[in-house]
């Protein structure tokens, strides 16, 4: 007898539907699994076995073949425990095969019978609907999960039996109900009321944040680079209902999102070792898997100490800070990942410290400090829109009892800025990219929304004169000032904010 179940799988961040086929024929009793599988595939037939029998039902002393179909797409891990499981029991009779026509059944199998969690799910939810599945069947723990696609019932499972008796009509299992999406508060790290001094480098984390810019702090030690960095997430405009979605979508299939969190709010914030390696970085892996480049999409991936990183890891920031997306190529394919994150990186002038600190004398030579700031490439520098020098902070400021502003007060400017920039990008053209901020403009968004008149141009032509910008960097600076714009509600750019774009180009010399 020949059983068919739909499962799915995951590629890259996108689910495709599998076919598990299971078929009875006489033979020594055993179980073959074939179509690609990986070892956690292949160790099904193990958990299959013993959860069937826990179930109360003798496993059938027959010679079984599962075949995971297409044969051409690569099965990991053990989603697919429970359609294989349903599949024996097809065979043996006891589930009639037309009640899970339209279901796509996902789900791994304890020996006891009971499901566990598995990842991916969001993905696999959503194909699941695109290809017309009326339900979803999947263990209880990812029922939410599921729950974020509209128009879809979900089943969630505790046990194979608690299956079979619903399938028979021995009970009956009440569908998830949709989950809501609530408003949630922005998850505040440091609010910028806490960080005494810094006044233009707030107001140049301000400034990123608005347009999502790429920001280098470079200041000595105890400056306050860390505190700033991780008050940034405080300031960013909250996530729209889609930006959240990729984002779960991304941490689900990472299997990183946490079990009383079906959908993510808020903006991530990434902060990796300096010992981490390219493939940790970027994404990687036999077959590959994101990185924190692509855990950090659509928020923040802070880099802190960027000069003790490696040169490779560094280099190969290249491409997905240009392009917004990561694209990880094997011998068995490529696979793309989404990448459009906020770098904010943080470091030292030089090896001690203290270069060009007003109360502390350097001890490095000039060799030293040109080396130090040399293990950050030029092209990588160019990449990044604000550079700001933090200082030392003076006792009179630290030990002033007054707050600054509020991190919710700079937030609202944000938020205004973004609203700017939304309803102007809404309105261009016919494009398949959605761009969210300025810092996603193209060439042909430059051109339209960053006009300049006469006195702007002058100044732009002194500039490129004397501080030798290349072609990217000229961009970055009238995106940095559109920016700027918008913070002030000015339809137009004006010298007023080219200058202070300006002041944001590089001070490592």
């Amino acid at each position: 007898m020949l059983a068919r179940v739909f499962s799915c799988a995951v590629i890259g961040l996108d689910g495709e539907i599998v076919e598990v086929e299971v078929d009875t024929s006489q033979g020594l009793p055993g179980m073959d699994i074939v179509g690609l599988p990986d070892a956690a595939v292949k160790e099904s037939k193990q958990r299959v076995m013993a959860a069937v029998k826990n179930a109360g039902y003798a496993f059938p002393r027959k010679r079984l073949t599962v075949n995971l179909a297409p044969g051409s797409v690569r099965k990991e891990g053990p989603v697919y425990d429970l359609p294989i499981a349903i599949g024996v029991l097809i065979c043996m009779g006891i589930i009639p095969n037309e009640n899970l026509e339209n279901a796509l059944v996902i789900g791994e199998l304890s020996l006891d019978n009971s499901t566990r969690h598995v990842k991916g799910i969001l993905p696999m939810a959503a194909i699941a609907k695109e290809k017309g599945f009326k339900q979803i069947i999947l263990p209880a723990d990812d029922s939410r999960e599921a729950a974020l696609i509209p128009d879809i019932e979900v089943l969630p499972i505790k046990s194979l039996s608690q299956l079979v008796d619903h399938v028979q009509g021995i009970l009956t299992i009440e569908p998830e109900s949709k989950t809501e999406i609530m408003s949630t508060d922005p998850w505040v790290l440091t609010d910028f009321k806490e960080v005494k001094g810094q006044e233009h480098v707030k107001r140049a984390l301000e400034v990123a944040a608005a347009g999502g810019h790429n920001v280098l702090m470079v200041g000595p030690p105890g400056a306050g680079k860390t505190l700033l960095a991780r008050a940034l997430p405080a300031i960013l405009p909250k996530l729209s209902i889609q930006e959240a979605l990729d984002v779960t979508r991304i941490y689900s299939i990472s299997d990183m999102l946490p079990s009383d969190t079906p959908l993510i709010q808020v903006r991530p914030f990434r902060a990796p070792h300096h010992t981490i390696s390219h493939a940790g970085l970027v994404g990687g892996g036999n077959w590959p898997h994101p990185g924190e480049v692509s855990l950090s999409h659509r928020g923040v991936l802070f880099l802190d100490e960027l000069p003790e990183f490696g040169k490779q890891v560094l280099e190969v920031l290249r491409q997905p800070l240009e392009d917004k997306t990561v694209t990880i190529s094997r011998a068995r394919g490529s696979l793309s990942f989404p990448a459009n994150f906020q770098l904010i990186a943080a470091m030292n002038p030089c090896p001690c410290g203290y270069y060009g600190d007003s109360k502390k004398a350097c001890t490095c030579s000039q060799g030293a400090i040109l080396k130090y700031q040399k293990r950050i490439s030029g092209p990588l520098l160019d990449r990044i829109d604000i550079h700001i020098n933090v200082p030392r902070v003076e006792y009179d400021k630290l030990s002033d009892k007054r707050f600054g502003e509020s991190s919710s007060a700079v937030q609202e400017r944000v938020e205004k800025a973004r609203k700017n920039q939304r309803k102007r990008f809404s309105n261009h053209g016919d494009k398949k990219t959605i761009i969210y901020n300025n810092a996603d403009m193209g060439n042909a968004e430059i051109r339209k929304f960053c006009t300049l008149d006469e006195a702007c141009n002058s100044l732009m032509r002194s500039a490129m004169k004397q501080y030798h910008l290349s072609a990217r960097a000229y961009h970055r600076v009238l995106k940095l000032a559109r920016t700027i714009a918008d913070l002030a509600n000015e339809d137009f750019i004006s010298t007023t904010h080219i200058a202070e774009a300006l002041q944001y180009r590089p001070q490592i010399q």
